[in-house]
């Protein structure tokens, strides 16, 4: 008998999200950057997570957030930065706890469903998601612009 009281939700498996994280950590390799990666499943709730010997310890946090808030809205951060800017109806979205509005964040797309989201932090934030498309392109996961 099917349940009319819930719903099923696909999300990201612990062997994807560690080969995203070693992917990511791959592609700051090749541009000298240090990093934090973290992945989130489709709840925004931590799947796996990596950071380099010499990140800053700020880039922990920061990674994780990046991936909640792509996988709690489905687009990519660097996203959010145009919205808080550009509609002051829709700007005190940026300081909620654990909003993170600039690029490095990535919602994890498979067949355009949301299974997760990816977050760097630790370089600029064009390393960032570079880093974070480059990881998702290596698995051939969609990438949301």
């Amino acid at each position: 008998m099917k349940s009319t009281k819930s719903v099923a939700t696909a999300s990201i498996n612990r062997e994807s999200a560690t080969a995203l994280i070693e992917a990511a950590l791959a592609a700051a390799r090749e541009v000298g950057m240090e990093a934090a990666v973290a992945v989130t499943d489709a709840t925004g709730n931590l799947r796996a997570f990596e950071r380099m010997d010499g990140a800053p310890f700020l880039t922990v946090d920061v990674a994780i957030d990046k991936a909640w808030t792509a996988s709690s809205f489905g687009f990519a951060t660097h996203v959010w930065n145009d919205y808080v800017t550009s509609d002051p109806k829709v700007a005190p979205l940026a300081h909620r706890p654990r909003m993170v509005a600039v690029g490095g964040g990535y919602p994890i797309l498979e067949n355009g469903k949301l299974i997760g989201g990816i977050g760097i932090s630790g370089g600029s934030y064009q390393q960032d998601q570079d880093a974070a498309v480059a990881a998702l392109g290596q698995l051939g996961f969609d990438v949301a612009t």
